[in-house]
């Protein structure tokens, strides 16, 4: 089998440690070989983009437009080839992958467009004579550190706007789902991109990440994970005064009111909380409904998870593909074990399945009967795993939305313009959804959160360059 290597100072290197990426719907299945880099090979990685840094930063931005355009253009022609491989390696169905192929595509174009509209200001100053320029310049060169729940798009939305503002990047992938970052790399390196400019190690956290976080040459670090592993990382960053930007867990709440469309309520339900088996940052996993409907959307919901289709990823007509891996699966298990334990009522789900080949399958669990101070409640599982919690009326629904220490997305449902907009301007969440589900977010404007679940300047977008560059602001005399 090909050994999948680092690409370090525009070659590919080999590795002593190898990682075998498994397939969680066929664990007979290896998607291939891929090399985990040494912490000499990290060094080699930073040093590679910090010489290169001067030469991006002042280059013309014409050359990284055409870069950004061409890794766009190659990921959208391939997106089916990519969408098979990310469904492969990390168990999202296959119109999902695609989906998220494409989605990585769209970033790349966006940000190659953004690259030939750099603005700054001019303006006269209070003396006399005067004149006040602010500009942005990028920051040098970035680590970034993605999770393995979006293999594609997560590391696009981080590389593409780190390269459009001029800077250099050393790209860390998750290591359990390595081959969608490989891919992208490979189509990076052959778009053109000078030696030096972009750099993958892949491998551990305890190895590749810590070694990103110590290397003053990083001028800032940013981070998609675990809520432990992103305080871990800001206090390493923040102790050597590096830029940082986290992005982390979710307790997402959907509200759904006695007025609301239950059909409308059901599919932002299941949508937002079972599909991509769950493993979403931004997924419904507590559904707080009036007490008039309640009812009534237990039974919509539980009937329509017992409808759907849990296979193999790529095979056709499957709904939810497989838990990642097995640690996430005896998680999963675990707090439906804790959630019984604390008085849920267990509707529906929570079984592991066989099929034709052996993978990490389990059914959809709905949990009713809960209150927001149980840990199924407090705690993000990132599972097919969701909570029902009976509040009774808008106002109490709102307050236990907000009563979380996450703070990424939350939607509502309801055909009250009154309780829509209250909702909007209330809920303690970075974004909004008004009858549509929790997950699902556009490429071209900002994605974060508040509390627990973001910290730093905003991801995707125009936002990004809040992250990706510095002000500087020059006083100019006649």
């Amino acid at each position: 089998m090909t050994e999948h290597r680092n690409f370090i100072a525009g070659d590919w290197v080999d590795s002593s440690d190898v990682n075998r990426n498994i397939n969680p719907s066929n664990l007979g299945d290896t998607v291939g070989e891929y090399a985990r880099a040494s912490a000499d090979q990290v060094e080699d990685a930073i040093a590679a983009a910090a010489a290169a840094a001067p030469a991006w930063n002042r280059g013309p931005i014409q050359q990284r437009h055409d870069l950004l355009d061409a890794i766009g253009n190659e990921i959208l022609a391939r997106k089916d080839e990519l969408g098979n491989l990310l469904s492969r390696e990390e168990g999202k169905t296959l119109p999902e992958g695609v989906g998220e192929a494409m989605r990585a595509g769209q970033i790349f174009k966006f940000f190659a467009g953004e690259a030939l509209r750099l603005a700054g200001e001019k303006l006269p100053s209070t003396r006399p004579g005067l004149d006040v320029e602010i500009t942005r310049e990028p920051l040098g060169t970035v680590g970034i550190i993605t999770p393995w729940n979006f293999p594609i798009a997560i590391p696009a939305w981080k590389i593409a706007p780190a390269l459009c503002y001029g800077n250099t990047v050393v790209f860390k992938p998750a290591d359990l789902v390595p081959g969608c970052a490989w891919a992208l790399a490979d189509i990076i390196a052959r778009a053109g991109a000078p030696e030096g400019v972009f750099n993958m190690v892949m491998g551990r956290g305890a190895v590749v990440g810590e070694a990103m976080l110590a290397d003053k040459r990083i001028a800032g670090i940013t981070f998609t994970g675990s809520v432990e592993t992103g305080q871990n990382v800001a206090q390493k960053a923040v102790a050597r005064l590096a830029k940082v930007q986290l992005e982390m867990g979710g307790k997402n709440p959907l509200v759904v009111l006695d007025d609301a469309d239950i059909d409308v309520a059901v599919n932002c339900a299941v949508q937002g909380a079972f599909y991509s088996t769950g493993q979403r940052c931004t997924a419904s996993s507590r559904l707080i409904v009036t007490s008039g409907i309640h009812d009534r959307f237990v039974d919509a919901v539980a009937a329509k998870l017992r409808s759907l289709t849990i296979d193999d990823a790529l095979k056709p007509g499957t709904d939810i593909g497989p838990v990642v891996d097995q640690s996430q699966l005896d998680q999963d298990l675990k707090y439906l074990d804790i959630g019984k334990s604390e008085g849920a009522d267990l509707v529906c789900g929570g079984e592991r399945l066989n099929r034709e080949t052996e993978g990490f399958y389990l059914s959809p669990a709905l949990l009713a009967g809960t209150t927001n101070d149980m840990r199924v409640n407090r705690e993000e599982i990132f599972g097919p795993v969701a909570t029902v919690i009976k509040a009774g009326d808008y106002d109490e629904a709102l307050a236990v939305a907000n009563d979380t220490d996450f703070g990424l997305s939350s939607g509502i449902c309801t055909t009250s313009l009154k309780h829509a907009s209250d909702f909007k301007r209330n809920s303690e969440a970075g974004m909004v959804m008004v009858n549509l589900p929790t997950a699902g977010v556009d490429y071209h404007v900002p994605f974060g959160g508040r509390k627990g679940s973001s910290y730093g300047p905003r991801e995707q977008g125009r936002y990004a360059q809040e992250f990706y560059t510095t002000v500087k602001t020059s006083y100019v005399a006649p």
